[in-house]
């Protein structure tokens, strides 16, 4: 890790320097004479920082030296960052002519009592300890050795979570069929299952197959993680929230202000004379069960509980009758260990088996792992990435040892783990490390992973690609390598958030704590170590930071789960955080963003999001850094003219969601932006922004990858069109109209985005526009109250890559026709508020690959269409607000005429709309076989 400070220094810092060092006379030198000190340096620095990395047998001489070194890099960027702080800040260069803008930041700073000395002595002094280094390495001769860290490998982003999935299933099927058998077996009383086994047994991985199996022969469902600092109302809300999510209903509202005894209330009323299945993963204390099984009634109505630990006490206080079991996961047999390496070390080049020469290695590698598939998992994914020799093999063997110490099998497969870490490329460990930061159990983002990375510039820049797509190939490999696990997919295949296993955790903040890479305080921790560069603070307000000072390290703040967030704290972190990288205020209790924020001149990236915070500070303009502002589901509804300052800004999201209402043009609320920021050339994303607040800046904005636009006006349609035209890298496009009838004028596009991806059309469409039926990359479709008069459907039905399609108030015809051969890889449709529509037909060899259907209100349409039959990888039907005479059709206790068509669907739902919220009325489950 020292070398990559050096690298940051090298690639980044000095040459900005050196820019600055034109005002600085005499400067120059002693930082060039500092570049060449640390080029020399570092290659020997990354085989002596791998080596430290490791645990091998090297001397505290070298590890102080690695320690020295990195000390002196993070010197350098120090210096530059607080003189960068110190310098006078004028408008833009752009803005002004350049000798103008030198002759104004040099007359002001010698006007500061000359800090050109304070500089220059601070470079003097990195100089002589940075020599010393040097000297010391060649007095103790410390030699140089290729390093071992593997190069870039990258992978289709959508590759990752498909072949995991397939791994997890080895030496898990008996084990699974067992509890699905428990959960079967027909009693009516409440029944818990506890899973029990040592961190990386697979006891989630069994739980979650058995969950996504048995999901669909339960009225609701919740899946609750709960981690060693679990807060009970939060884990009370969560389940609320997630039972309500699983029968499509909106939770209700008020529960984010009720207290314990008002949730569990709630719970129990909810949970009244339902058949419910609730998973609690990695429960940590006895007392858990005593309090959650207050929550859960048991009405006979068959409902189970599955619950995963670690503690054998734990699992034993939770068995109080004779449906209660207890399952205790063992390791892995050999046989089912090695075919899960074999999928995992040879699935790309050797189709998951073992080539001859390497299978003695190969068993003996899989030996040490001791049936755990995690530890397999991890070295089977490292050993992926190696050239397939026996040298190379043999030496990561030898590096495994044998059994070791008071508790042989745990520190081994520690030490398997970390090999993984210990392999990974130096651009890449900084990425994994990251995960440090974020609770136990958290799932982030990956977009949000991924603009951090940007922002905290672990991304190598390559030539002809945005920063943003290398990060997400550096995830990619993470996940490949079985470090980071996807914990949600997107609809096309992509990851859409993601975790770290708790072993892997526990070796990332080891591993962090050492580097002075991030310090997390947690409940019960106070104080600053005043050595890291990141701070994480979870669950805690408590925290001094009277003893910081205000030229603190920190770079990076991270807010977790802080529910209250004092005025004074607040005030603190601008005080004592001044060369603040990043500020990630997300779900914070947050009301305003002080002024002090616009002294943060290095900030990077700025979140709000789903804070109360109602407006920006004017001082935002002073960020010239910003890469990043998240103000999504704040409550600011416009930004201030100084916004146009920040020239760097690649991502703006700045949009509410109204839920309170029935979904409307409005239920989605864009900010009000001043004409001139067109000159945010850099701008990726800009999600949403009012076109009645001046449309035309958006013209100059080329770099666009996701736009949105609301209160579109037909007088704005054939400047956006223009605008449209010239960006040609964007992927997404949601445009909404002022009004229902208001006319979307988006006709006039010649020549449509090549790679555009998604694609939400609000407003009223006279007809559907010719270039849509061209957008070949094209995965996800929306029209809401286009009002067309033409069938859409033949416009759209050979798209090749459409995946989602929703029609919500958009055709004014009376027949929907879905033609065999057409949409042969949509999964998911909606036909919604379909007021005229009287037949829906499906044909045979229509629609083979579709998911998920929802139909309704389609208040003319009489009978069941007979082609649901031919989907048959169907597995989820909806109505909504459908006639009873249409619904009495499909149910065998009215007769069920047309039951016949939707028997084969494993879960067809009937449901109503009262206002923003809908509840389900009617279920009807296929059972399905045990696996």
């Amino acid at each position: 890790m020292a070398e990559i400070a050096v690298s940051f220094v090298i690639d980044n810092l000095v040459p900005l320097l050196v820019q600055e060092a034109k005002l600085l006379k005499g400067v120059r030198k002693e930082v060039d004479s500092i570049r060449a000190d640390l080029e020399i340096i570092q290659p020997f620095l990354r085989s002596a920082d791998e080596r430290a990395d490791e645990g091998t047998e090297i001397d505290n001489i070298t590890k102080a030296w690695v320690k020295q070194v990195r000390e002196v890099a993070y010197r350098i960027e120090d210096v530059i960052d607080i003189y960068i702080l110190h310098l006078p800040h004028h408008p833009h260069p752009q803005h002004q002519p350049r000798f103008i803008n030198f002759l104004c930041r040099f007359a002001c700073f010698t006007a500061k009592l000359n800090p050109r000395h304070v500089i220059a002595s601070e470079i003097q002094d990195i100089k002589t300890s940075l020599h010393e280094i040097k000297e010391r390495r060649e007095r103790y001769g410390f030699n140089f050795s290729e390093s071992r860290s593997t190069g870039n490998t990258r992978h289709d982003p959508r590759l990752a979570s498909l072949f995991i999935k397939e791994a997890e299933l080895v030496g898990i099927e008996s084990s699974r069929d067992k509890i699905i058998s428990w959960l079967q077996d027909g009693a009516s009383e409440r029944g818990v299952i506890s899973l029990v086994g040592m961190g990386g047994l697979g006891k989630t991985t069994l739980a979650k197959k058995v969950y996504d199996n048995q999901t669909g022969q339960f009225d609701c469902h919740a899946w609750i993680p709960v981690s060693q600092s679990y807060k009970p109302e939060e884990l009370l809300r969560t389940m609320i929230k997630q039972f309500y999510q699983s029968i499509k209903e909106s939770p209700p509202q008020g529960i984010d202000t009720m207290d314990d005894m008002s949730l569990i209330t709630k719970l129990i009323e909810y949970l009244q004379e339902k058949r419910y299945l609730v998973v609690f993963d990695d429960v940590w204390e006895t007392e858990f069960w005593e309090f959650i099984r207050n929550a859960l009634p048991d009405d006979n109505k068959g409902s189970r509980v599955i619950i995963t630990t670690r503690s054998n006490d734990i699992a034993l206080s939770c068995k109080e009758s004779r449906i209660d079991h207890f399952y205790k996961l063992q390791p892995l047999p050999e046989d089912k260990a090695w075919e899960l390496f074999c999928k995992k070390a040879f699935w790309s080049d050797f189709e998951g088996h073992c080539p001859p020469e390497l299978e003695e290695l190969s068993r003996d590698i899989v030996r040490k792992c001791e049936g755990l598939p995690l530890a397999i998992v991890a070295i089977g994914g490292l050993l992926s990435k190696k050239d397939k020799v026996a040298s190379q093999w043999q030496k990561l063997n030898a590096s495994i040892g044998s059994q070791l110490g008071s508790d042989p099998r745990l520190k081994n497969i520690t030490r398997i783990l970390s090999l993984s870490y210990h392999d990974l490329p130096y651009h890449l460990k900084s990425c994994f490390l990251y995960f440090g930061m974020i609770p136990e159990d958290y799932s982030i983002s990956c977009v949000r992973l991924i603009r951090l990375w940007v922002a905290e510039n672990f991304v190598k820049g390559e030539k002809g690609k945005k920063l943003e797509d290398i990060a997400e190939e550096y995830l990619t490999e993470l996940i490949h390598r079985s470090l980071v696990q996807v914990s949600w997919v997107h609809f096309d295949g992509k990851a859409k958030s993601c975790r770290v296993h708790d072993l892997m955790r526990e070796i990332i903040m080891s591993k962090s704590q050492e580097l002075c890479y991030c310090q997390v305080l947690a409940q019960g921790d106070s104080s600053c170590d005043g050595q890291s560069r990141r701070l994480s603070i979870h669950n805690n307000t408590g925290i001094d930071l009277k003893s910081t000072s205000s030229d603190s390290r920190i770079r990076s703040l991270f807010l977790f789960g802080v529910d209250e967030l004092p005025e004074s704290l607040l005030h603190m972190f601008f005080a004592s955080f001044k060369l603040l990288k990043i500020l990630d205020f997300e779900d914070a209790s947050l009301d305003y963003l002080p002024e002090g924020v616009g002294n943060l001149l290095h900030l990077r990236y700025l979140s709000v999001r789903n804070t109360k915070v109602k407006m920006l500070p004017k001082s935002i303009g002073k960020l010239h850094s910003l890469q990043t502002l998240d103000l999504k589901n704040s409550l600011v509804q416009e930004l201030p003219i100084e916004i146009k300052g920040l020239h760097k800004l690649r991502h703006l999201l700045a949009y509410s969601l109204d839920d309170t209402i029935k979904i409307n043009l409005n239920s989605r609320i864009g900010v009000k932006m001043h004409e001139g920021f067109g000159c945010l050339e850099d701008l990726q994303k800009l999600y949403f922004v009012e076109a009645n607040h001046g449309i035309s800046p958006i013209t100059k904005l080329r770099q666009l990858r996701k736009l949105g636009i609301t209160k579109l006006t037909g007088d704005n349609g054939r400047a956006l069109c223009a605008s449209i035209e010239e960006m040609h890298q964007l992927e997404c496009l949601n445009v909404s109209a002022l009004s229902e009838d208001e006319i979307i004028d988006i006709q006039h596009i010649l020549s449509p985005p090549p790679f555009l991806q998604r694609l939400a059309l609000l407003g009223r469409l006279e007809k559907l526009p010719t270039w849509i039926s061209s957008l070949q990359h094209l995965v996800r479709i929306s029209f809401g109250w286009s009002r067309m008069t033409d069938d859409p459907l033949k416009a759209l039905e050979h798209l090749p890559n459409l995946l989602e399609l929703w029609l919500l108030e958009a055709y004014d015809g009376e027949q929907l026709h879905f033609k065999a051969g057409g949409f042969q890889k949509l999964k998911e449709l909606g036909l919604e508020e379909l007021n005229r529509v009287s037949l829906v037909i499906i044909d045979k060899g229509a629609l083979p690959l579709l998911e998920k259907l929802r139909i309704g209100p389609v208040p003319q349409l009489k009978e069941t269409p007979a082609g649901i039959h031919h989907l048959q990888n169907l597995t989820t039907l909806q109505f909504f607000d459908m006639r009873s005479e249409f619904t009495d059709r499909m149910l065998p206790d009215k007769g069920g005429l047309d039951y016949w068509i939707i028997e084969h669907i494993p879960l067809v739902l009937f449901c109503i709309m009262r206002g923003a919220r809908f509840y389900v009325t009617r279920t009807l489950r296929r059972q399905i076989p045990t696996l």
